[in-house]
């Protein structure tokens, strides 16, 4: 299944690449060695592939065989491809396809009656350089019912979509606003968009509230993102009705850890724990850590009511002043949360380890276990700095092996992407009144390395198959290798900072390096940015192609089935493995990796508008004030700035810069004026004043101190 896979990624990399070649040819004849040459494949299998894609090209009518083995590109007035349009605030809209290297541009004016994310037609003229398309039909439409702000006139009224991808207001009569008032934050539903009309005629379907309103705007980020609110009567009903008293005859069937000595250690503002570890002194510096994960499948079962919401869900969603769980709050945070000083139903990975973090035997199963403590990642900090307290012999012991676990992985190639996260101060309102980074410490990083370890091992036991044995199916956290061009790219971005990278290394050595170079410098946050971007996403799969990021062969998630459904299918494998029982087919978890993986993309982008509506809140209030910032984008309309301490991203219109004529050179990567040649750069420092907010559009603007 891994081949395949590989082998389809190399075709669709030579599907795009194969068009600019012939471009660039002219009339000229090529035979597929010649394209091999190219590509510099040189593999049989690869110059297989080369001239099977030129078959299927020639199928399609873009290339022609003048001669045997020979081909050669049809001139045409324009060809046609379908592909989902990805529109962004400008209104520009860009396909996909294999037939092209880059994108497909759609000018504004060209995107017809097309949505960000809808399936589209486009029409493309194939002889230019800059390829560029127009929208000619609409074949599906990503969704009908978006969330914005109602201004209400004299004869009709209009919405204006939260999400800025829409780039058209949408018009309702006035009969049909649902007794919304001006100003506020309705949910609309599209009924007809006549071919001449700028905006779609729409009917308001609810009416949330008052824009503004912090309630109402969390709801409104929820709804945008297609994100539940609350869960239905009936499920709650089913989680309320769970037992939550655990038998003799259960305890009985399982691992007795109680009486060993354990403790959680979380966020202060947590409420579901679902990990905890024990440790256990051994004979010559040995130990016995487990790691001991809440056993939700005990409670949720297959194909129950609360199993197929948790399915529909696939996660936990994280915005800046709530969680919206997985679970019903019982069962999330009272009967599967591993609470202090109370017996809790666990599925366990215990590992015999010694004190060179070097693992001499894992054992996996379902335990029972009693919590000592609970500790916050603050607490547990000020134990490892030195501080008297609880525990302080098995946290400083964890500690110093979680350390050498962090330093084998990354001497194998893990690269230490971790950073700082936004956190707000809100008041009794959930108004925002001060913002700060929160750092990952020791403390974090001792949970991170022992969940990280859990998650391999069982992998592992799952996935290592022995010489002539089928492979089991299993559900993966698979993280490619990244697109070559993609690397090449950071580190050509990288050097407009003055950062060389030693290509010669291999290149998660050689990303390490730089990051290592980059820390505690002013563009440490954007080369980071800038490296995430440059990888492919982590996602859920039944084919295991490894862990790129981790360096990990096998990687699964094992520890937060309180949170993530698939942590919940991957315990209930392990028991169905171990007992020679019925499992799930293929089919059934390739569909249930693919909706966790979109619905783990959704949540991601909710938690970040979430994020971006309380900064631009925050500034809100603070029109007029300075603030230190640095450059971290560069556009043809502008540069964004990102405030160095409160981490808030906005924008400087380049029209608003006054003392020149500036322009965007896009080689160069630098807005420059033409008068006295003054230079904008990514990374540079500089002074900026808040000059007006968009809180309903998420926007900060600001200006330059001269």
């Amino acid at each position: 299944m891994a081949k395949k896979k590989s082998q389809e990624r190399l075709k669709n990399k030579i599907a795009r690449s194969l068009r600019k070649i012939f471009q660039n040819s002219g009339s000229r004849k090529l035979n597929y060695k010649q394209i091999s040459a190219k590509l510099q494949l040189n593999k049989p299998h690869e110059r297989m592939l080369v001239s099977s894609v030129l078959n299927e090209f020639k199928e399609k009518g873009i290339i022609n065989e003048p001669e045997k083995g020979k081909f050669r590109l049809i001139p045409k007035e324009s060809v046609t491809i379908e592909g989902k349009i990805e529109i962004t605030r400008r209104g520009a809209g860009y396909v996909s396809s294999e037939l092209f290297e880059n994108d497909i541009y759609i000018p504004a004016k060209l995107t017809g009656n097309s949505f960000n994310g809808d399936q589209v037609i486009v029409e493309v003229d194939p002889n230019e350089k800059k390829v560029q398309g127009k929208v000619i039909e609409v074949t599906k439409h990503n969704r009908d019912t978006f969330v914005g702000t109602i201004e209400i006139g004299k004869n009709h009224a209009f919405v204006v979509a939260d999400d800025t991808k829409i780039h058209v207001d949408f018009y309702v009569p006035l009969d049909l606003i649902k007794g919304a008032k001006d100003g506020e934050k309705v949910i609309v539903r599209i009924s007809d968009w006549p071919e001449k009309a700028k905006s779609p005629f729409a009917k308001v379907l609810n009416v949330l509230g008052p824009s503004g309103d912090h309630n109402v705007e969390m709801h409104a980020i929820l709804f945008e993102y297609g994100l539940p609110f609350k869960f239905p009567k009936e499920v709650s009903e089913a989680a309320s009705s769970i037992a939550e008293g655990i038998t003799q005859n259960e305890i009985n069937k399982r691992k007795d850890f109680r009486d060993k000595t354990t403790f959680t250690i979380d966020p202060d503002d947590a409420k579901d724990f679902d990990d905890a570890l024990s440790i256990e002194f051994l004979e010559k510096d040995r130990y016995r850590i487990g790691v001991h994960i809440a056993d939700v499948s005990h409670y949720v079962t297959p194909g129950s009511i609360i199993d197929s919401e948790a399915k529909e869900r696939s996660t936990s969603v994280y915005l800046v002043d709530r969680v919206v769980p997985m679970l019903p709050e019982i069962l999330s945070n009272v009967i599967c949360s591993l609470r202090p000083n109370e017996d809790k139903l666990t599925f366990s990975v215990v590992f015999d380890i010694n004190s060179k973090a070097e693992i001499k035997n894992v054992w996996i199963g379902k335990t029972i276990i009693h919590s000592d403590r609970r500790f916050t990642y603050e607490q547990a900090q000020e134990i490892i700095e030195g501080k008297e307290g609880d525990f302080k012999k098995e946290i400083l012991t964890l500690d110093g092996l979680a350390k050498q676990l962090r330093e084998d992985r990354f001497s194998s190639g893990a690269i230490a992407f971790g950073g700082s996260e936004v956190r707000f101060d809100l008041d009794e309102e959930g108004t925002p009144i001060g913002i700060k980074k929160k750092e990952m410490k020791d403390a974090n990083h001792l949970i991170e390395e022992f969940m990280l370890l859990a998650n391999k091992k069982v992998a592992e036991f799952i996935g290592k198959v022995e010489k002539g044995k089928e492979a089991r199916p299993f559900v993966y956290r698979v993280h490619d290798e990244p697109d070559p061009a993609k690397t090449e790219l950071l580190f050509s971005f990288v050097s407009k900072f003055g950062y060389q990278v030693n290509k010669k290394k291999n290149t998660p050595f050689a990303i390490n390096a730089l990051l290592e170079s980059a820390k505690d410098q002013p563009e440490e946050d954007i080369i980071k940015t800038m490296a995430i971007r440059s990888m492919a996403k982590a996602i859920y799969d039944t084919d295991n192609v490894g862990h790129y990021g981790l360096a990990f062969q096998h990687y699964t998630h094992f520890t937060s089935p309180i949170r993530r459904y698939p942590d919940l299918i991957v315990h209930r494998l392990i028991e169905f493995y171990k007992h020679n029982s019925k499992a799930y087919n293929i089919n059934d978890l390739n569909d249930i990796c693919q909706h966790a993986s979109n619905n783990e993309k959704r949540a991601t982008e909710a938690e970040r508008a979430s994020i971006k509506y309380k900064q631009v809140e925050y500034l809100s209030k603070r029109i007029g004030e300075e603030f230190e910032g640095m450059i971290s984008g560069l556009t043809n309309w502008g540069m964004y700035i990102e405030i160095l301490d409160g981490l808030c991203e906005g924008m400087v219109a380049i029209n608003n810069l006054k003392d020149d004529y500036y322009y965007f050179d896009d080689e160069k990567f630098v807005i420059i004026g033409r008068k006295h040649g003054h230079e904008y750069n990514l990374g540079d420092t500089i002074s900026v004043k808040v000059l007006s907010t968009d809180i309903y559009r998420r926007q900060i603007d600001f200006d330059i101190i001269e």
